[in-house]
């Protein structure tokens, strides 16, 4: 079985129904989150990113609480910081600055995505409150600012493609995991696809194209058009990291072939024409474009990038001596200068 991701919680992928009477966070939970739903309960959160075990038949919330351990004796999951480094790109080669945690706290903290003009990051965080929302941390002023406050949870803060604000995964009150946009400071909350669901990731390929993460077994790609609301389903075992690949009208993701080989590949929005990439490196599923066209991966406390040419990865950095360690989740900045890189938290 698939061992459970490292960073959760994340909104949960089990595309399950409801459990009458129980709140959001836990409606249905598969075997191996089931250790961990008490201490999730609390931060209204779903048990995981990909559950691959048998579902407990629970009818209802009093059945599902007799069968989980108290949340004294749960282990609550690990935490993640994001860390902040300065990126230079000369002459083909990547220079990595000292990384500096911006969050460093006990928590969930994790999901960094620049703003458009490079000045701050979003960020999912959750708080002493227990609500997973979107928080913007101000690169100069190193202050950070709760942007969402809502009774629902908001995950994977993205930039819109014309600037106007974010979109982001909504956990609904009935568990319904949809794509919602805001603006930027946070009010007008909108429905942006009404019929796609349960959607775990996402990513925009332009203002209309938007590449989707659907939850299931196997969880499957699909592209949408957010203005039609046409949507086509273009892989499925897919990983959750999903981007538009910089000066094409392209998106990446990584696919599970049936016999277990991995790749990361590119779908064309306009023909869904499909084309591998590079394989991941061991262990790893995120990664990240800078501006020019580079792919970079992590794998523990290291950064590589592709060389396409020789057909390796090849070591950027390792960051160890920083605090960075456990490295998933990357984002590169518009401009390419600023790198944002999510760990594990604690020695």
């Amino acid at each position: 079985m698939e061992p459970l991701p490292r960073d959760l919680p994340d909104s949960c992928a089990a595309n399950v129904p409801p459990v009458p009477g129980a709140p959001s966070t836990v409606r249905a939970l598969c075997a191996p989150c089931a250790p961990r739903a008490a201490a999730l309960h609390a931060t209204r959160t779903a048990c995981g990113v990909r559950c691959l075990g048998p579902l407990l038949a629970l009818g209802a919330f009093g059945a599902l609480v007799a069968l989980l351990p108290t949340p004294a004796a749960a282990q609550a999951p690990a935490g993640t910081d994001i860390w902040l480094a300065d990126l230079a790109i000369r002459r083909g080669r990547i220079e990595v600055g000292a990384p500096v945690n911006i969050t460093d706290r006990d928590g969930y903290d994790n999901q960094p995505a620049f703003t458009p003009d490079g000045r701050a990051v979003l960020y999912t965080s959750i708080r002493e409150d227990g609500q997973a929302d979107i928080y913007r941390y101000d690169i100069a002023t190193r202050a950070h600012e709760r942007v969402t406050r809502t009774p629902e949870s908001e995950y994977s803060p993205t930039p819109l493609p014309d600037g106007s604000g974010f979109s982001v995964i909504r956990v609904e009150a009935d568990s319904t995991q949809r794509l919602w946009r805001f603006a930027a400071d946070g009010s007008g909350a909108a429905l942006v696809l009404e019929a796609v669901r349960p959607v775990g990731y996402h990513a925009w390929g332009d203002e209309g194209a938007v590449a989707l993460f659907v939850l299931g077994d196997p969880p499957t790609l699909r592209i949408a058009d957010a203005r039609s609301g046409r949507v086509d389903v273009v892989a499925s075992d897919i990983g959750r990291s999903l981007h538009r690949i910089p000066g094409r009208r392209e998106v990446s993701f990584l696919h599970r072939a049936a016999g277990g080989e991995r790749w990361i590949k590119a779908v064309d929005l306009a023909t869904r024409e499909v084309r591998p990439l590079a394989p991941p490196l061991d262990g790893s599923e995120d990664y990240a474009w800078t501006p020019d066209g580079t792919l970079l991966m992590g794998q523990g406390s290291r950064l590589f990038r592709w060389d396409a040419d020789a057909s390796e990865w090849r070591l950027v950095a390792d960051l160890a001596t920083a605090g960075v360690r456990g490295i998933t989740r990357i984002a590169v900045s518009p401009r390419g200068d600023r790198l944002a890189i999510v760990g594990d938290r604690g020695g």
